[in-house]
């Protein structure tokens, strides 16, 4: 089974090609971090313009680099949410019309279900599992018992982990994208400048991640009133431990308590090298629980976890119809039905 993947939720415009929901035949992303990085952040029309000018060119370079045609493809599989509405929009269009011109099947897939599934083009998903979803707008604990299925356990109660890592890079003077320049110094830096680690009420597998970047804010101030300096090196140490404390210990209580058998990481921050080793060491003392963790190249939005995604989704005979619309506040459910 052939699927044509296609992804344009924010600032990537994609397209690849995905055997059986697993070999990546091609993956084209076009990348406009250069445009939105004098704005220090995603100008949503901007984006929106850029993946009109690209989507055609991205989908056709997808197909030169597989060698492949449309009559070659059984399903078309397209980002339909969450994301910026304009951006989704070109994708979904795309992808309706394309679906109509060569009368293949359209499937709707979810963003973050796309994340989840980038592990399964690098090893099958064994389950139970539970999937650490971290990026610029999810922070989420997602545990999932079969292909398909996905329970939402915890999330944030506030900013997504990528979003304070942004905003506290804003505020430190770091270019865009502030998440990689933080995550960089941190490696240089100690952790010598105590802040707040949000555990939430006993039990709960939620995240709050707007304290943590209040008082990091507070500190910059503080000490600029003061007249003093404080290392980016030490601060960027500081902060980035205080995230991956909450994350990795949640995760893995999370994973004893569901009694999972593996450990996906997803989402653009699972690009962090500090939360990568961090997971790295805290699950090889777990015995019979394994930690898939993706490559960054599809850690970061890509349309080869759309294509794998909308794979399991085609097999569960799920379909989208002529009128699915670009929708950014799109829950992640379970595929269920077996119509759109």
């Amino acid at each position: 089974m052939y699927v044509l993947g296609i992804e344009t939720s924010c600032d990537e415009t994609a397209a690849a090609i995905v055997k059986n929901g697993k070999e990546i035949i091609s993956n084209v992303v076009a990348s406009q971090i250069e445009s939105h990085k004098r704005f220090g952040g995603v100008v949503p029309e901007i984006a929106s313009r850029h993946h009109v000018e690209q989507i055609t060119l991205v989908i056709e370079e997808a197909f030169r680099k597989a060698g492949m045609t449309y009559s070659d493809i059984d399903a078309i599989a397209v980002t339909e949410g969450p994301g910026l509405v304009g951006a989704l929009l070109i994708g979904v269009n795309a992808a309706k019309a394309l679906s109509f011109a060569h009368n293949i099947p359209l499937v709707g897939v979810h963003h973050i279900a796309g994340h989840i599934y980038a592990n399964r083009l690098v090893e099958d998903i064994v389950f139970p599992a539970l999937a650490l979803v971290v990026s610029g707008g999810h922070t989420e604990l997602v545990y999932m018992k079969e292909h398909g299925s996905f329970e939402v356990i915890g999330e944030t109660l506030d900013d997504a982990a990528g979003e304070a890592y942004d905003k506290v890079a804003r505020t430190m003077g770091l270019p865009y994208p502030g998440g990689p320049q933080i995550d960089k110094l941190a490696e240089k830096g100690n952790d010598n400048i105590p802040l707040p680690r949000a555990w939430l009420e006993e039990g709960s597998y939620n995240f709050s991640f707007s304290g943590l970047k209040s008082a990091v804010i507070n500190t910059l101030h503080n000490a600029s009133q003061k007249g003093q300096e404080i290392a980016p090196e030490d601060l960027s140490a500081s902060f980035q431990n205080s995230v991956i404390d909450v994350l990795v210990t949640k995760t893995a209580r999370a994973a004893k308590e569901y009694d999972v058998k593996q450990v996906l990481l997803a989402g653009g921050v699972a690009a962090n090298r500090g939360l990568r080793a961090a997971l790295e060491k805290e699950f090889a003392q777990h015995e019979g629980i394994t930690l898939v963790i993706p490559p960054l190249a599809l850690c970061t939005d890509n349309a080869a976890m759309i294509a794998a995604a909308g794979t399991i989704a085609f097999e569960k005979g799920i379909r989208g119809a002529y009128d699915m619309n670009g929708q950014p506040g799109l829950e992640l459910t379970s595929y269920k039905s077996l119509t759109r």
